[in-house]
């Protein structure tokens, strides 16, 4: 993906590709990389690139964003019909529409989570709301003596083009998605859009940006992004021909959140987090709570990397006249007149809200201590059931334990030992460094904000936590910088160490299927190798479901037929994707079974309905 580009409209990039000819498309991946090592000129709202030494390229992005394909113009010989317009559109960054409601907030993106986690969550408000944005003519059958509301016929033609666009996708993997696969499902998301499925379309535009991603080597590519993005897609396409009433409507979701008046708060800056998602957004959420315990989100995010989201904390906040920075809210307090919150908890900025900077509260005193006199095994079961994932937890820090993505603090909390993880890998943000200083602190308490992460063993992003020698103080360990002098001197407190690990469920072997799949297509998988022992090892713990879904999963990716020659005809791609989805639905089920098992959460176990036929 080229840097400085503007975004470019999901339609646009659809448009360009497909008026390609068939030679033109075997040769677009090569364009798209000619092109991301050209250097960028950006002039107002008009980018340039210089194709070569006479052929100059031009993006025209009205508001910051291309929105039409004629907006995108190439001075060759060949133009309009060349292969540098539509190379353009598929080096640049994806537009997601904004989900700014009529409080005009800021502008997200669709495809941002509810809780604002970081780089991940590809369509979380979208399931949240009254009702989708449907296209004219389209006539949904309305509830009423009939029955309840089913989905249109458009809406099943657009279900039925995205799960066929993102069959493809999977079935070559984001090493084979070239940029023809990425124009398709991009064109099949802009019709979902268009026939009132944001929720899907979100999702799409996700799986888009995160094949481009890992491409191009973006280092902050994660293929559980990827998986998680597929997952949603697949699910929603898949259910919502057979879902009817709420449930519909869920899955429909919605473009803009709605904001509902909540009259006058007073507010108490709890911690302020960057984001950095995977579909190329960046910048921070604030969180505060009221005197009740509910918590209330203040973001501002728009497209941008790691640069914005550390310098999006000393930005005002958008709310009233207050002149208040996201980094100052978050150790202070906000008095709110005429707010209007969404259903996630978001505050809109619309002109009639006040807002005045008022005191704040340490992490020990009313009502923010209240947070953390909360039970965890409620917390969690709180953030399972779809509730916030943010967990308030007082540890003692026992060690570290190595894990695939790097070290992990150990850390003793009311009995459970548990794993704290950097919440973002990303070099430019403070959080790995942190960690690691934070390790040489072995003993000390501290009172810590978390992100819940489902695995068999109690896990969770660390967010921020008190000073380690000065408990009244707090660290945003995304934004602030920990140094050697803020350590505590001389011999650590004395901590037990940790018992040995109880042996986890193998579910990672399932897991790596599922990655596997989505990375490399449905040819890693066509070969069975190893996986015998693997579905022996899945028997044995139990998981006789899992080790089914191995097999299927392996036997869907080797199927293929031959015509009376004997030649290979085209592999059943929907089958596979099917396969696909029943073992990450269940492997995510599993997750939050396990995970809640682990914390004590007393969860019961969903898994006898995960299965996708």
């Amino acid at each position: 993906m080229s840097q400085g580009l503007p975004p470019v409209a999901p339609s646009v990039t659809a448009e360009l590709v497909g008026a390609l000819t068939p030679r033109l498309r075997k040769r677009l991946d090569a364009g798209v990389s000619k092109l991301a090592g050209r250097a960028v000129v950006r002039d107002g709202d008009t980018v340039r690139i210089a194709v070569d030494d006479t052929t100059d390229l031009e993006l025209h992005a009205q508001g910051g964003t291309v929105t039409s394909a004629d907006a995108i113009r190439c001075g060759c010989l060949l133009a309009p019909d060349c292969l540098h317009r539509a190379a353009a559109a598929s080096a640049a960054p994806v537009a997601a529409p904004e989900t700014t409601g009529e409080e005009g907030t800021a502008g997200e993106p669709g495809a941002f989570g509810a809780s604002a986690a970081p780089e991940s969550a590809p369509a979380g408000d979208a399931a949240v709301g009254s009702g989708p944005a449907r296209s004219p003519g389209d006539g949904a059958a309305a509830a009423g003596p009939a029955g309840p509301e089913t989905a249109t016929p458009g809406q099943l033609a657009a279900a039925q083009d995205l799960r066929h666009a993102t069959a493809a996708v999977l079935e070559a993997g984001a090493d084979g998605a070239g940029a023809v696969l990425q124009a398709e499902l991009l064109r099949a998301a802009h019709t979902a859009r268009l026939a009132g499925l944001p929720r899907a379309a979100a999702a799409a535009v996700s799986v888009v940006t995160a094949v481009r991603a890992a491409r191009s080597a973006d280092p902050a590519y994660r293929l559980a992004d990827l998986v998680a993005a597929l997952h949603e897609v697949l699910a929603v396409a898949h259910l919502v021909p057979h879902a009817t009433g709420a449930e519909l409507a869920a899955l429909r979701g919605t473009v803009r959140q709605p904001y509902t008046p909540d009259g006058s708060l007073r507010l108490y800056g709890v911690f302020s987090e960057p984001v950095l998602t995977a579909t190329g957004y960046a910048g921070a959420v604030t969180w505060t709570a009221d005197a009740q315990g509910r918590l209330y989100s203040v973001s501002d995010v728009a497209p941008g990397g790691a640069g914005r989201a550390m310098g999006a904390a000393d930005r005002t906040v958008r709310i009233g006249d207050t002149a208040l920075t996201h980094r100052a809210l978050a150790r202070a307090g906000l008095a709110v007149s005429g707010a209007t919150v969404s259903p996630t908890g978001r505050l809109g900025a619309g002109a009639a809200v006040r807002a005045v900077r008022a005191s704040g509260a340490a992490w020990s005193e009313p009502p923010l201590a209240g947070l953390w006199a909360v039970p965890v095994a409620d917390q969690v079961g709180r953030a399972l059931d779809g509730g916030h994932d943010l967990l308030f937890l007082d540890v003692t820090l026992v060690g570290t334990v190595r894990e695939a993505a790097g070290e992990a603090l150990l850390a003793e909390c009311g009995g459970l030992t548990l794993r704290l993880a950097a919440a973002h890998d990303h070099p430019a943000l403070p959080d790995r460094d942190n960690l690691r200083l934070l390790a040489a602190a072995r003993g000390s308490r501290l009172r810590v904000v978390a992100r819940l992460t489902p695995a068999a063993h109690p896990r969770a992003l660390l967010l921020a936590a008190g000073h380690p020698t000065d408990p009244d103080t707090r660290v945003d360990l995304g934004l602030d910088r920990l140094l050697h002098a803020d350590l505590p001197t001389g011999p650590p407190p004395a901590a037990g160490a940790p018992g040995p690990a109880p042996e986890e469920a193998p579910l990672h072997l399932l897991h790596r299927r599922i990655q596997q799949a989505a990375a490399g297509g449905r040819r890693v998988l066509a070969f069975s190798g190893g996986d015998t022992a693997d579905r022996r090892r899945l028997r044995r713990h139990g998981l006789a479901t899992a080790a089914d879904l191995v097999d299927a999963l392996h036997s869907a990716a080797a199927d293929r037929a031959r015509d009376p020659f004997g030649r290979l005809l085209p592999a059943d791609r929907d089958r596979f994707a099917r396969r696909w989805l029943a073992a990450a639905r269940y492997a995510e089920e599993v997750d939050r079974a396990l995970c809640a098992a682990a914390w004590g959460a007393g969860r019961r176990s969903p898994v006898s309905a995960a299965r996708t036929h």
